[in-house]
């Protein structure tokens, strides 16, 4: 009973001093005290702490219950249809090339004496486009003319024969000399007799005889001309100086085609890209004088994976698209395509399968031009498309969506489900997660509702 009065007195709001004689002078009882009075005062906050808890939960109520209270929101939504897969548009690179392209030179050398047009010229095929000087092949072209021309006249010579005339002095000839040796051989036979009865000598005799031997000997070759005048020309001389004929002839013609070749032309029509020369420069055969690339047949060369060339085949039609990608999409144009080559071998830096498309196109396209080949690839994937404004983003990077349950016949309450993005394609999401066929998913103005919320949505 005794502590009575100081407990009370501890449970004053205001402290009081302690007088030295009022103290007990035990001391175990001043220690007791003491800590009656420290567990007192701790009694005090703690009291507040569910009166603050109430307050917190009361006003905490009143938005949820503002919510609820609230009239349904409109909302927009969409109602949700399964897929069971998805394409995805790959893009390649490559770049258009001219589908013939060639540096033009000349086969043989020489000066240049004409460039008969410039850089960027439109050309057809055979137009001419440059000339040397042929003034060394024309005098051989002369030279050969008269050469083939004298060819020629013996040609025709030994085909007609000999003239009459010629046959008519050679049998005069032939007369002539069997006179001349009938003379010799009876002078002849009178120097035997008179040898023979010693009139005259052996020397006399010898002479007379030498000289029938000789006269015999020349009418036999006047005889024989005389046999080859008649009998004409023989065959083997005629074939020997139609040969020489017909090689002057290919001599003329190898120095025609030098003369040609003179004059470059143009193989095919397209466009000049470069002029490497001028007038007056010496070019040796092979060496570039102008660059023509072929207007109106455009190609792209794209690499595509291996495994991607194989779903492709020759004749197959394709979109290709031609501008920098870098720049406004409307820079950018598509044009159709035809697959007319895979070349058998792997590109040896990228290790690619190189496809050639022909393009279809109006006009004549810069060459080196960036060009890109979207291919689709199907991917078999269950999920349902929405609009990407519909994702609500959650913690840690999760997403989720709002799905509206209708639960009367206006209105439906909010609940939050959440999703997997499997792919993204422009303004669009194909989502996975805990949502199902037919429900009505929230696609605007998300941040306007929370799970729970009733909102109504129009017919």
């Amino acid at each position: 009973m005794t502590d009575a009065p100081t407990s009370s007195h501890l449970m004053s709001t205001k402290p009081h001093s302690v007088e030295p004689a009022t103290l007990p002078h035990h001391p175990v009882k001043r220690v007791r005290r003491w800590r009656l009075r420290i567990r007192r005062w701790w009694l005090v906050p703690l009291a507040t702490v569910p009166l603050a808890v109430g307050v917190g939960l009361r006003q905490l109520s009143q938005p949820v219950d503002a919510i609820a209270n609230a009239p349904p929101l409109p909302v927009e939504t969409v109602a949700l249809t399964p897929v069971e897969d998805y394409t995805v548009d790959r893009q390649y690179t490559g770049e258009i090339v001219a589908k013939r392209s060639s540096a033009l030179g000349f086969e043989q050398g020489g000066t240049v004496v004409a460039v008969l047009v410039q850089e960027g010229d439109r050309v057809e095929a055979g137009q001419p486009l440059a000339r040397l000087d042929t003034r060394s092949l024309e005098a051989q072209h002369q030279q050969i003319v008269a050469q083939r021309d004298q060819a020629v006249a013996t040609l025709n010579e030994l085909q007609n024969g000999p003239r009459q005339q010629s046959i008519a002095a050679a049998q005069a000839a032939v007369g002539d000399l069997e006179q001349q040796l009938a003379l010799s051989q009876t002078q002849r036979d009178r120097r035997v007799d008179l040898y023979e009865r010693g009139a005259i000598s052996r020397e006399e005799l010898d002479q007379q005889t030498f000289g029938t031997g000789a006269l015999d000997n020349r009418l036999a070759q006047a005889q024989s001309e005389l046999d080859e005048l008649l009998a004409g020309t023989r065959p083997e001389q005629i074939a020997a100086q139609v040969a020489r004929v017909r090689q002057l002839e290919a001599s003329l013609q190898t120095v025609d085609v030098d003369l040609s070749k003179a004059v470059m032309t143009a193989p095919f029509s397209g466009r000049i890209s470069d002029r490497a020369v001028d007038e007056g420069v010496v070019v040796s055969g092979g060496q570039t004088v102008l660059q023509l690339s072929e207007g109106g047949a455009t190609e792209a060369r794209i690499g595509i994976p291996a495994e991607v060339a194989d779903s492709l085949s020759i004749g197959s039609a394709q979109r290709v698209e031609v501008g920098d990608s870098q720049g406004e999409r409307s820079a950018q144009r598509s044009f159709a395509a035809t697959v007319t080559a895979l070349l058998p071998e792997l590109e040896s830096t990228s290790r690619t399968v190189t496809v050639v498309l022909q393009l279809e196109t109006p006009e004549d396209l810069t060459l080196g031009q960036t060009a890109r080949l979207v291919l689709q690839d199907t991917q078999p994937t269950a999920g349902f498309w929405l609009p990407s404004t519909a994702l609500v983003q959650g913690e840690q990077g999760l997403w989720s969506v709002y799905v509206a349950d209708r639960s009367e016949d206006a209105a439906a309450r909010v609940a939050r489900q959440p999703v997997e993005i499997v792919h993204t394609e422009g303004d669009r999401v194909l989502v996975q997660g805990l949502v199902e066929p037919g429900d009505r998913v929230i696609t605007a103005g998300t941040h306007r509702v929370v799970p729970g919320q009733v909102v109504s949505i129009p017919n």
